[in-house]
This record gives C-alpha cells, structure tokens and sequence, in this order.
C-alpha cells in the first residue's frame, strides 16, 4: 500500500510539473509578442527618423519629417497592437477565412468573393490622389516592417492567436485599406434585408397592417406600393421558408437592426458657454475584444489630428485638429436594391433585359478550405449587380421560380475614392471646406458632424445617393423586376444640390440619432428606413433645456439613460391595469403583478444598471411584441429581434385599426389589448422568476445587460474564453442616447452587444480639454494590461485626455520608440 501510494505522489507531482512547464512555455510563447514601447530600431521602409510616444493609455503620437513615415509609424504601431484584428479583417474581406476555420466559413467566402470586394479595392487604388495615396503605401511600409521585425527576432509569431491558427501572413498592400474600408460598408448595411422582409411581409398582411408592423417614419406621406405578389406571377413565388440569422461571429453580414448606428452632437460658438464650438460623437458598432477602434494621434505636415482609427485604414474616422472637429454617425442612406432577374428559359446561362436576353458575366474561384479539399465556385454577375445566393437573408423565399436576384449597391464601385475623400476631411482647416471635401465619398454612406475654431457647425451627408426614377415599382424599398429600365438605377444625385446639408443652423444647435434627416419626396428622400425614432426626442429635450452648452453637458448627455420610449409606451399599455384589481395574497401571481405594476408607476424611465425596473419593462413590452405578431405572422415573427415603439403605440392607440392585432385569430373569443398587456406581464414575470428569481425588488438591469465584448476566435474556447472576453454590467438600452444595443435572441436576450466603441468630445474654446475613449484598451493582446484598461473607464463614463501638446504625450509616456531608417 505504501508503494502504491509513493508512485500515485510521484505521478501526480510529475503531472504538476509538466503542466507548470507547459503552461510556463505556453505564457513565454504567448509574452514573446508583446510588444516593446520603450526602444530604438533599425527599419528599412522608412525614410526618415520617425518617433512614436506611447502617452499612459497606450495611445501612440506619432512623429516624423514628412506624412510617408508618420503613417509609417502609424502603420508599424498598429501591427503592434492589432496585428491579429487587422489579419482577419483582411481575410474576410479576400474570402480567406476557410483557409483556417474549415467550412464553418465557406458562406462567408462564397458571398465575399461573389461581391468581389478586393478585386473592386485592388481596383481603387490608382483611383486614389497622390496624398492619398502616400499615406496608404507608407502605412503598408510599417506594416511590414514589423512582419519582418517578428519574423526576424521570433517574436511569438507576432499574436497568440497565430500559434492555434498558424498561417502564412502575406506584405500589407495598399490593396488591403480600401478593402477594409469596403468591408465596413458591409456591416453598416441593412437595406438589403429590409427589401426581402417588406416583400415577406407584404405577401402576408394587407397594405394597413404592413404599415403597422414596418411603420414608416412620420413626415412626409408616402404613396401607397403595390404588394409584392403584384409584381410577379404569384403562382411562381415560393413559400415561406424559416429563415435562422448567422450567428457565426466571423461573419460581417449583420441582421438589419445591427447595421450601424451613432451619436452626434454639435453646438456654434453662441450656444457655447466657453465661446467655442462643441462636438461629441460616439460611433456604435458590434462590440468585440478588443474594440474595432484604435487610438492615435497623427502629427501631419498639415497639422496634428488626433482621435479614432480603425486598425487597417490609415485614416482619423473621428477626431480633431488644431482647426477642425469632425464625428461620424450611420446615415442609412438607401445604397443597395434586390433586383429579380428572369433567366432564359431556353438557356439558364442568359437573363432578360430591356434589349432581349444577355449572358450573364461569370468567372470562377477556388475557395481552399482547411482539411478539405479545395472547392470551385461560379461567380455571376448581371448589369445590376452580384447575383446573390437564396439562402442569404432568405432572398430565395421572394425569389420566383425561374429567376435569380441581383444586387445593386454603391459599395460596389470599382474606382471608388472615399478613402481619399476621407484624407482630405482629416486634413481640412474649415467646415466648409470638409464639406467640399466630401464629395468624393462614395460608401459606406454617413452623416459627416463637423465643428471648427471659428465657431462654425455643418452636418453634410457623404456618399454616393443613387439616382431612381420617379416612377420605380417599388421605390427601392422591395425587390424589383431588373429587366424594366425604370427601376434601375441612373448613375448618383449631385453631391452638392441634392446630400443633405446643414451649416450654422439659427438655433446654433446640430444633432443626429440616426433619425429621419430630412422631410423629402421619392426619389430625393434619402431613405425610408431609419435607425431611430426615439432617441433624437431625447437629444431635443436635454440640447433645448440649456440655453448653452459645455464639455460636461455634452459629455452628459452621451451618457444619458432615460428612455423616452419607456416613458411612453409604459402609460399606454398599462393604462387598463395601474391600480386595479383586488387585493391579492403574497406569492400569487397576482400579488407579483401587483408588485411590478406599482414598481413601473414610479419607475421615472431610466435605464439605471442597478435598478429593477428596466428588466421588468424591457422583458414585458417583449413578450407583448412576441403576442401581438406571432398568430399573424407565424414563422416570420422570429425576424422581429427587437421591440418596434412604433408599431406597439399603433396598435394601443388605434390608429387606423391597428388594434385589430391584439385579437387571436385562432380563438373563437375577441381578445382586448389590455388583455394581451396582462397576459404579457404575466408571460413576462414567469421569464424573470425562471432566470433570475422571484424578489422583484432585488433585480438588477446590469446582470441582463451585460456588455459582452467577445473575442471572435478565442471567445468560444473553454476555460481561455475567461481570459480574453471582456463582460461588464451596463445601463442604456436600446432607445437610450447611451445606447446599449440588446442581442434580442437566445436565453439571454438582453446583453448588450451594440454600443459605442468609442466616444470623442471636442472643445474648441478649450481644444486640450477634449476627451475621447474607447470600450477596451488600445492592445489586442489578452496578456497586455492595455487588452482591456479603457473599458473599465468606459463602464464608468469616464474619458482620457485628448491632447495634441507632444510635451503632455512625454510627460508620463509609457515607452519612446526612435526609429530609423535601415
């Protein structure tokens, strides 16, 4: 027994100690790509001396003799950081990913290389100016020197990730910055879902009841559109298929609540209480770890800029100068049309146009895949555009039998200039000049914030606007016949007489929630889906409630958390039930409704983390969404993620019928909306009690609401998931100008998924005052105390300095790197 029990000691310790060394060699290995701050380095690439100051939030301010080696700089410092970002974001853009994630991403491939977005960006970079053009190829240059400096000195393969995906990292090429510029167009892109859904839905309810579910935005009234069915043979037209989004994380196709959104806001010099104009912006996309935003400050031959980068694209998104501040919010501009195309019968490799049937344009594509063999694919391509698989947005479910369906889109110019159109707003001195600078924005469309030291404000909205004719079947808001040439598309509006402008407005004050912009007929109306309808009457609330405004204001009301939709809808649906009702026992549901009706009087609408009641509310107009449409809409009611405050205030306050949506077709009885209000509480309160327990009072928004900022790749993997997820308790919601995005699906359908990666206030009375921060940390390395150092400033509403004095960056720098030329 004693024998037995030396050799289990002697095996156990021996086990302890290989698993010691394996993790040592694991953390050595992982370390060995941290990078280095504090050094002098011998580059070749670069033409000059370049030096790069890392202030105490890891930003870097860059430094050299001309702009080729500041994004030199720019280039080598953000491969430092974000190497492995930058290397996906590439590979998705190219349809590589399969290479390394096996057929788990073949979708993905298949739809990049079908839109042939590198081939459109290789393209683009001769249509680029020369100053443009300088700063793409010096940022490729740094780059690569620090490809070849990991490669060189062993560093760790330059990321961990690369040792559990090891793959051939190839030169940087100017090639891959406007491909991830085209890249971005793709996750801010919503309309093409809309299309399919509108047509879905039209084939299922009347023309009243599709305005109910899919309101418009109010304004100008919109001529009445011809149902879906009409437009085609409806004997063709398939059946509904459910239809499950792609959760895949590595995928860029977003669902269309999830395609972009933001904050802007932005005072003149008279409604400045310092006597200098004011700028805050705070972009929302999908969060992840770390960030999609990068921090840097560029220090040109034109002056200093200063502000958010996204890794890969050598450009200031959102920032400031010396002169100039400029913000950036989603414009949802209607880019994209679907596009039925009827194939000829005789020969399925034609399809009709206006002058007879025409062979499709085709070219094939090897897309290799780990541990497979590699697959051939044809990709296909009309005058209108890509044609585009059924299965993506379940475009296959509108698509009759005997056609295929194209897509039209203004990402999808081949000489596109936006990145350069981009430089040129960086680099401006005046407002009007950024606007100028503008017009060769192509995509992805936005509403362009600016503000100078001269106390001017603008707003232009940049991008290509699509010129339809004014007798298009569908207006562009569902798919079209594409052999008619009146509803294809007649090149783009004038920039200047027809985007949208707005420059030092009487009441000094300009903002933008993604709301409806501007109050115009088709085909000048920019768009008829819109990202907010709620949020912008807070923004008027908190911008007229102060005659001027200041750095703190501002600042406060990006962090602001009442939701005006609460405040609203909570009075209509329970208007039948606050106070009501006999006393009930405690622990009887009753009783518990009793609880929560009383909690929610006084609740004042805030999206407060630590309190209750935003969990009550937000899980009960669900449930009352999820009543209202699923005997209506059967399957299709899965496509409604997120609660609609338009359609729910239809419905209570009957406009035009619309409460006709709180009777059960399917039950003999009529059922009441104040009905279908207590049966949703009650759906409600059974969900919470089964999830987080019965105590009503000791709920906390904040457990639901948790902000999950995941890692794409090493996110899923047991036990390493705790090291490189970033999850923190949060307040906003979906309608609050602190917008927290909720993931609407899945057993937790209130994280917090979709917010603002970066946040920026600029003012100009006091321009070393500005402040910016991001939601993780400037490193994308877990094991760097900067993967994850801003987000807890950003939890907290809490911002870093943002500051062009070089003395301020060296004060207290963490690590000077000299570098010189090779």
């Amino acid at each position: 027994m004693k024998r037995v029990f030396t050799w289990l000691l002697r095996i156990t310790v021996a086990l302890v100690a290989m698993c010691t060394v394996l993790v040592v060699a694991i953390y050595y290995l992982a370390a060995r790509s941290l990078p280095d701050y504090e050094q002098n380095i011998q580059l070749s690439g670069a033409h000059g001396p370049i030096e790069i100051v890392r202030d105490t939030a890891a930003v870097p301010h860059i430094f050299a003799q001309n702009d080729y080696d500041v994004f030199f700089g720019l280039g080598y410092a953000e491969a430092q950081d974000r190497l492995w970002q930058m290397f996906m974001m590439r590979r998705t853009a190219q349809g590589r990913l399969s290479e390394l994630f096996g057929d788990r991403t073949l979708k993905v491939d298949q739809l990049m290389r079908q839109l042939d977005l590198y081939s459109l960006a290789t393209a683009s970079v001769e249509a680029q100016t020369p100053e443009a053009l300088e700063a793409l190829t010096g940022y490729a240059a740094g780059v690569n020197a620090r490809l070849r400096e990991i490669n060189e000195k062993a560093l760790g393969r330059g990321t961990p990730e690369m040792f559990l995906f090891p793959a051939q990292i190839a030169p940087w090429t100017p090639a891959d910055s406007l491909a991830i510029m085209k890249l971005m167009s793709v996750q801010l892109s919503g309309h093409l879902e809309a299309e399919v859904l509108r047509a879905q839905i039209s084939m299922a309810l009347t023309p009243e009841r599709v305005k109910d579910i899919l309101p418009d935005v109010p304004g100008e009234g919109i001529a009445a559109l011809p149902a879906y069915a009409a437009l085609f043979d409806q004997t063709d037209l398939p059946k509904f298929a459910s239809y499950a989004p792609d959760t895949n994380p590595l995928s860029p196709f977003n669902e269309m609540d999830f395609a972009g959104a933001s904050n802007a806001f932005v005072a003149s010099d008279t409604r400045s209480a310092a006597g200098g104009a004011l700028l805050a912006n705070d972009p929302h996309l999908g969060f992840s770890a770390p960030t999609i935003w990068y921090l840097a400050r560029l220090e040109l031959q034109s002056g200093g800029v200063i502000g958010g980068t996204i890794p890969g694209i050598p450009i200031i998104l959102s920032g400031r100068s010396e002169k100039l501040g400029w913000g950036v919010t989603s414009a949802y501009l209607d880019d994209q049309d679907l596009y039925i195309e009827e194939l000829n019968p005789d020969n399925p490799n034609e399809y009709r146009t206006d002058k007879g049937f025409e062979p499709f344009t085709e070219r094939p594509t090897i897309i290799r895949i780990k541990d497979q063999a590699p697959q051939t694919f044809t990709l296909r391509w009309t005058r209108n555009g890509p044609v585009m698989p059924p299965d993506h947005y379940n475009i296959g479910s509108i698509t009759p039998r005997g056609h295929v369906a194209a897509l039209a889109w203004t990402m999808l110019t081949p000489h596109d200039t936006s990145f350069s159109a981009a430089y040129k707003i960086m680099t401006a001195k005046s407002v009007p000049a950024a606007i100028d600078a503008g017009e060769d924005y192509i995509a992805p469309a936005q509403n362009l914030s600016l503000a100078d030291a001269q106390g001017n404000i603008g707003m232009k909205l940049i991008g290509a606007m699509p010129r339809r004719q004014a007798n298009h079947q569908s207006e562009g808001r569902m798919p079209s016949p594409g052999w008619l040439s009146r509803n294809r598309w007649r090149g783009r509006f004038d920039y200047r007489s027809v985007n949208p402008e707005f420059l030092n407005p009487e009441g000094g004050i300009l903002g933008n929630t993604n709301n409806k912009m501007v109050d115009r007929p088709f085909p000048e109306h920019v768009s008829f889906e819109w990202g907010d309808t709620e949020r912008i009457q807070r923004f008027q609330r908190l911008m007229q409630a102060r005659k001027v405004h200041t750095r703190e204001s501002f600042i406060e009301a990006q962090l602001d958390t009442v939701s005006v939709t609460a405040r609203t809808l909570l009075p209509l649906i329970g208007a039948d039930l606050w106070f009501t009702g006999e006393a009930a026992p405690e622990g009887t549901k009753e009783r518990t409704r009793q609880i929560a009706l009383q909690m929610l009087a006084d609740w004042n609408g805030e999206m407060n983390e630590h309190m209750p009641e935003p969990l009550i509310y937000s899980a009960w107009v669900r449930a009352l969404q999820d009543r209202l449409i699923r005997d209506d809409l059967g399957p299709l009611a899965n496509r409604f993620h997120h609660v609609e405050p338009l359609f729910i205030e239809r419905v209570f306050r009957n406009i035009d019928g619309a409460s006709q949506w709180c009777d059960v077709r399917q039950s003999e009885t009529t059922e009441t909306c104040a009905q279908m209000a207590q049966l949703a509480l009650d759906d409600a309160l059974v969900w919470i009690s089964e999830t987080y327990g019965s105590k009503l009072q000791s709920l906390r928004w904040g457990d639901a609401h948790l902000a999950t900022h995941d890692h794409q790749v090493l996110g899923e993997i047991p036990v390493l998931k705790y090291f490189v997820n970033i999850h923190q308790s949060t307040s906003g919601g979906d309608d609050t100008l602190l917008r927290g995005l909720t993931k609407g699906t899945g057993k937790d359908p209130f994280l917090n998924v979709h917010g603002a990666g970066y946040r920026g206030v600029y003012d100009f009375a006091d321009p070393e005052s500005s402040v910016f921060v991001t939601s993780t940390g400037q490193s994308g390395h877990f094991l760097s105390r900067h993967y994850d150092d801003l987000g807890v400033r950003w939890r907290l509403g809490e911002y870093v300095p943002m500051s062009l004095d070089p003395e301020l960056a060296r004060a207290a720098n963490l690590g000077i790197t000299h570098i010189t030329p090779q």
